[in-house]
């Protein structure tokens, strides 16, 4: 699978249900640097498995509606907006946040992540500038 196959399979994935998305999709020697209004965080291999853990246990459904996917291998830069479904309201979809991401593959897993995010508002939804694309 090419690089972007990748990424696309891992967004592609049940990340909300699937206990196995750390292992199927992430190398052991992973990071993911992040930047969200939260602060800075670096987060490793078991690090992501108990991020993973944590949206489980708050999350019924994730969805990505993507602005931008670009390919330079073994890079693979995405521009999204994450949707969910939380426990306490699963009938009723919120845009949780905007992100853009810099993957790099490795040995056929995600291997490093540099990536920024910010919270989602009505002016960015309701703006032209997330229009999907179908990756």
């Amino acid at each position: 699978m090419s690089a972007k196959e990748i990424v696309k399979a891992f967004y592609d994935s049940d990340l909300a249900n699937d206990a196995s998305v750390v292992s199927t999709f992430f190398h052991k020697d992973c990071q993911l640097h992040w930047n969200s209004s939260q602060g800075f965080t670096i987060l490793d291999y078991d690090g992501l498995e108990g991020f993973f853990e944590g949206t489980r246990q708050s999350y019924k459904a994730l969805r990505f509606k993507f602005s931008h996917i670009l390919e330079d291998n073994p890079f693979v830069t995405t521009r999204h907006t994450l949707f969910g479904n939380t426990i306490e309201d699963p009938d009723n979809e919120i845009a949780l946040a905007h992100f853009t991401s810099i993957w790099e593959v490795k040995d056929g897993k995600l291997f490093r992540c540099h990536e920024i995010s910010q919270l989602a508002d009505d002016k960015t939804l309701e703006s032209n500038s997330f229009s999907e694309i179908k990756i």
